[in-house]
């Protein structure tokens, strides 16, 4: 099988579920975004949490214990991108944000039906639903190999602007099935007050760099 190819599940350092026709939110941010240190106290972190609900025998309840410990790591993690000053913030330059929006919209309709998106200085959260890769919807395009393309390109073009050569994107992304409606407001609302939340502006729709499918562009 292509290493790219569409696939429930896989794992690199983190696990990647995409059932099919799932809604996903995902989240990646620039290489070197977060401090070693940082990363190794959120991982340690992780990793007890994880050996504690190990504990629990009703797997249901470990399931939903589960879920609320990684909404409040993946909040842990993301406050400290929207506050650290440490590491590149790339994503500000307006050219460099230009490009990843637009590379976002772009595969709009092709591979992925987009919903919502905010690109910050230093990380980039979106909602999209991966497409049928053909009509009988037996295979879908493939998580991995819609951001390997979509990091890729952006990369490549932002490297330009900046005038500089290596590494930009971090190599894994966090993503996470948004299981019923009520999540997915939840999270489309989490995505665009990121900006607000972080001081940026006082309303989500001043931020230039934000887009909502179901809200309308602002």
């Amino acid at each position: 099988m292509h290493p790219l190819a569409y696939r429930e599940s896989y794992t690199r350092n983190l696990p990647h579920i995409q059932p099919p026709g799932a809604t996903l939110f995902v989240t990646f941010r620039l290489a070197g975004s977060l401090p070693a240190t940082v990363i190794e106290e959120l991982l340690s972190e992780a990793a007890a949490t994880e050996k504690r609900l190990a504990q629990i025998e009703d797997d249901e309840e470990r399931q939903r214990q589960r879920y609320l410990e990684q909404r409040r790591h993946f909040g842990r993690w993301d406050a400290t991108l929207d506050t650290i000053r440490s590491g590149p913030h790339w994503l500000s330059n307006p050219a460099v944000a230009a490009i990843v929006a637009e590379a976002l919209q772009y595969r709009d309709g092709l591979v992925y039906d987009l919903d919502t998106y905010t690109i910050m200085s230093n990380h980039v959260h979106v909602i999209f639903t991966p497409l049928p890769e053909d009509e009988n919807e037996d295979t879908y395009f493939a998580l991995q190999a819609i951001m390997h393309s979509l990091k890729r390109r952006t990369a490549t073009k932002s490297n330009k602007v900046l005038r500089r050569r290596g590494q930009f994107w971090h190599r894994e992304s966090y993503d996470h099935i948004v299981r019923d409606e009520e999540e997915l407001s939840r999270i489309r609302n989490y995505i665009l007050n990121n900006p607000v939340k972080a001081g940026l502006v006082e309303h989500w729709e001043e931020w230039p760099w934000t887009y909502c499918k179901p809200c309308g562009d602002p």
